[in-house]
């Protein structure tokens, strides 16, 4: 991410004006008339990881934006929007640890939004420590909460801090490899439809050499099979090329893993729908995330889809080496 959007996404969320068309809410009783509940997005995760960039990407898509609101506030600030007459219909509120004091009534507040049937939804920027340490170092800022000790004090002290929060999480965003307009694009594809799914799911292709990814809810991993890099006419070419694709799907387990796998995605996918969870992160792995994790990708994401399953293709690491 570049040093100005850093430099607005530590600490300062633009607030939204409200204007632009919002799509209806929850119908809800209330008193006498019939109101729309509004949607809700809880914003949050580590400082410098992008919350200032989400929020204003969902601001753009015609959100309510509301930064650094105290937990405890905000089934008072969704029950304001419900007496908007649908003018605000959707609101997203940016939690972080600037008021970390109210954390301890997060929880109570989001039971009070739950049982008046409102749809929240949390979404948690995540990031690597180097990235992290790189970007305020970049700005020159202190971590809000590092006090007299270091950067990483700071980032160690918020990790603690949120790692309920992060585990409650709906959606896990790791920023550590995005810029600005890349991370912009992952929200524009979560929320940027006119009708939510029931499910979205994104496949990733990685490579292990180059770490797990952290937002990932599913890992799959393809080194059981044999690896293209060695055949030297393959080596050149990606899992997108057909040959490379062929070759994959020819060896002894890899049509059989891919059928079950999607039949066991199917069932996930029902409880995830029960429970509530709109978006899966499933991360396909191989070595160097070159061929045989995305030609498996490539398949898996086309057999979801066929399922009726929005989904999202990541290559992550193709093209690093």
């Amino acid at each position: 991410m570049t040093e100005r959007e850093h430099e607005q996404g530590h600490d300062r969320t633009d607030r939204a004006d409200g204007a632009g068309q919002m799509s209806t809410g929850t119908p809800a009783e209330t008193g006498d008339s019939t109101v729309a509940i509004p949607e809700l997005v809880i914003i949050s995760g580590m400082s410098g990881a992008g919350r200032s960039t989400a929020a204003k990407c969902l601001e753009d898509l015609g959100w309510f934006v509301v930064d650094n609101l105290p937990p405890a506030l905000i089934p008072t600030m969704v029950e304001l929007g419900a007496r908007s007459q649908g003018n605000v219909a959707r609101i997203a509120v940016v939690v972080d640890v600037r008021g970390r004091r109210f954390f301890d009534n997060l929880r109570e507040s989001l039971a009070d939004l739950e049982a008046k049937g409102v749809t929240r939804r949390i979404v948690f920027l995540e990031s690597s420590d180097d990235a992290l340490v790189r970007r305020f170092e970049s700005v020159r800022r202190p971590h809000p909460l590092q006090g007299d000790g270091r950067i990483v004090d700071g980032i160690a002290a918020e990790r603690d801090l949120l790692r309920e929060l992060r585990g409650d999480a709906d959606l896990v965003i790791d920023t550590s490899s995005l810029n600005v307009h890349e991370l912009r694009a992952k929200m524009d594809a979560q929320f940027a439809g006119d009708e939510e799914p029931e499910l979205r799911a994104t496949v990733m292709s990685f490579g292990y050499k180059y770490g797990l990814p952290v937002d990932a809810d599913l890992v799959v991993d393809c080194r059981f099979l044999p690896n293209p890099h060695w055949v030297p006419e393959l080596r050149p070419f990606t899992g997108l090329n057909e040959e490379v694709s062929a070759y994959v799907f020819d060896q002894p387990g890899a049509k059989e893993f891919l059928n079950q796998y999607t039949e066991l995605l199917q069932l996930i996918a029902a409880g995830y729908r029960r429970e509530g969870k709109r978006y899966v992160t499933i991360a396909v792995g191989c070595t160097g995330g070159k061929h045989r994790s995305v030609a498996m990708s490539e398949k898996l994401s086309a057999r979801l889809a066929a399922e009726g399953i929005e989904t999202v293709l990541v290559h992550r690491d193709m093209g690093r080496e």
